[in-house]
């Protein structure tokens, strides 16, 4: 597949997966890579999804979030087996007791390469930034910033 596909597809799986609850289906994109937050590296579907789970309140198994990616700006390698993206998102939030509100927005800055298959896969995930943080007590289960 394309880079200008398949890229922003994973970008876009990574969300629905996290959205729908299944955590283990957004560690799993990390099977070759791994997440950088707060400047600690954590590998592994396991160690990611132990992350994930200190961080996100759930209601019946989901966030009850909306995590919008966009303005994806990807760059390939010279050779096309590797790619840089930097993106943002927006995530928003309903929850009981908590309308629809924008929760927070940030940055991510990804690192993909391609198998010898010809499929991409991240290799790496930064969490850069969260920049515009509104009332996250619905959504997190300590404070961002």
């Amino acid at each position: 597949m394309e880079p200008a596909i398949a890229i922003p597809n994973l970008l876009y799986q990574y969300a629905m997966r996290f959205d729908d609850g299944d955590f283990a289906g957004a560690a799993a994109l990390f099977d070759k890579g791994c997440v950088i937050a707060g400047g600690q590296r954590i590998a592994g579907r396991d160690s990611i999804l132990a992350m994930w789970k200190t961080w996100v309140k759930t209601y019946d198994g989901k966030p009850l979030t909306r995590h919008i990616t966009t303005n994806p700006i990807i760059e390939l390698s010279d050779d096309g087996a590797c790619a840089t993206c930097q993106s943002q998102w927006t995530v928003i939030q309903a929850a009981p007791g908590f309308p629809l509100q924008v929760v927070a927005s940030g940055r991510y800055r990804d690192r993909f390469a391609r198998d010898d298959a010809g499929r991409w896969h991240f290799t790496e995930r930064t969490y850069v930034q969260t920049d515009l943080v509104g009332d996250s007590s619905a959504h997190t289960l300590q404070a961002l910033g």
